[in-house]
């Protein structure tokens, strides 16, 4: 890219406000950002008067130097802001989508379905390495099952985030509960992230082969039985769900809580289980019955999704902090769009939408 066409490009960017969301206005102040293309790497200066909106902010170009790579800096200290080349204004997001650590009884080779068992150290090492492997990718809520297996790996992940904020399970069982829980430092609610559990996003129930060792099962009842029940879509274990019946619940709750934060441009991770995970792949990737039960998801191992125009983008396994291609973004992003009322709003009621 040469100068000219860099001087061009850069004219180009343009800002989009909230105008609806006067605390966004308020709160965008100076900043500044990376943003590297194809030949040069650009640090651009953004200054804005804290009275006016952020369509009159201005932007200067800092400095620019040569680079090979293709990404956006995700660390930028700022409101929610969205940008776009082609004065576009369609959100994107990412969906960051975790299956638990190790536990201990996959360790034992046990059926675990919805039995609550922790994670093995291997697991939490595992959990420890996704985090690592996403610390980049910016995350603004965090949806866990009810389990402690997804739990743990959700909050160990993120203590390896560049964000340094702290994850905060919701807890909205009762009034009291929700009482009880509630935060009234500002300070602190802007350092923390809402945690929201669902049990719709559990394993699926496995019924009366859970605690069953897995090797004796097949001794029991035969290869090919076990085989049907862990493997086929629509045959469920004894008095067990099918992973059609767990994708009817998991996918359900996908739909209608946790797809309307991604629409309204929220980063969003997600640690669950196998099941409940590969029945909400086959919705994101459209997947038949016969093609989603060959889909097999390694233990702690993150994959990243993102949301643009209405459709889910595949952007495989992030392999590093350091390693930037696979994320693909084509807008700049952000560790933090939530301004101060909104997030004030995500541990007040959640996020509804």
């Amino acid at each position: 890219m040469g100068a000219g066409a860099l001087h061009r490009s850069i004219r180009t960017i343009q800002l989009h406000g909230g105008s609806n969301d006067s605390a966004s206005t308020k709160e965008f102040g100076n900043s500044s950002l990376k943003f590297i293309s194809k030949g040069f790497a650009v640090d651009v200066k953004f200054l804005s008067n804290r009275s006016r909106s952020f369509s009159h902010c201005k932007m200067h170009v800092i400095r620019a130097i040569s680079s090979h790579a293709s990404v956006v800096d995700p660390i930028l200290s700022t409101s929610h802001v969205t940008t776009d080349f082609n004065q576009n204004t369609s959100i994107e997001s990412s969906l960051i989508l975790i299956r638990h650590g190790e536990s201990m009884w996959n360790e034992k080779n046990l059926f675990t379905g919805s039995v609550d068992v922790p994670l093995t150290k291997r697991g939490i090492e595992e959990a420890i390495e996704a985090g690592k492997r996403i610390s980049s990718i910016p995350v603004n809520m965090i949806y866990t099952s009810a389990l402690i297996r997804a739990q743990m790996t959700a909050m160990l992940a993120m203590t390896q985030h560049r964000q340094k904020k702290i994850p905060i399970i919701m807890h909205d069982e009762s009034i009291q509960a929700k009482e009880w829980s509630q935060i009234f430092s500002e300070e602190t609610i802007q350092q923390s992230i809402p945690v929201i559990m669902a049990w719709q996003l559990n394993e699926r129930m496995y019924g009366k082969l859970q605690g069953l060792n897995k090797e004796e099962t097949v001794v029991k009842y035969g290869k090919e039985k076990v085989h049907e029940w862990r493997r086929s879509f629509d045959s469920p274990p004894p008095n067990g769900e099918s992973l059609e019946m767990c994708s009817q619940r998991a996918v359900a709750y996908f739909k209608e809580n946790i797809e309307p934060q991604l629409q309204n441009g929220r980063n969003i991770m997600v640690a669950a289980h196998g099941n409940s995970l590969r029945s909400i792949i086959m919705y994101l990737e459209k997947l038949t019955s016969q093609e989603v039960t060959n889909l097999e998801l390694s233990t702690g191992v993150p994959l990243l999704y993102i949301y643009k125009h209405g459709e889910f983008l595949k952007r495989g396994s992030p392999v590093g902090p350091t390693e930037y291609g696979v994320y693909a973004y084509t807008r700049f992003a952000f560790v933090s769009p939530l301004p101060p009322a909104r997030l004030r709003s995500a541990f007040d009621s959640k996020l509804a939408v």
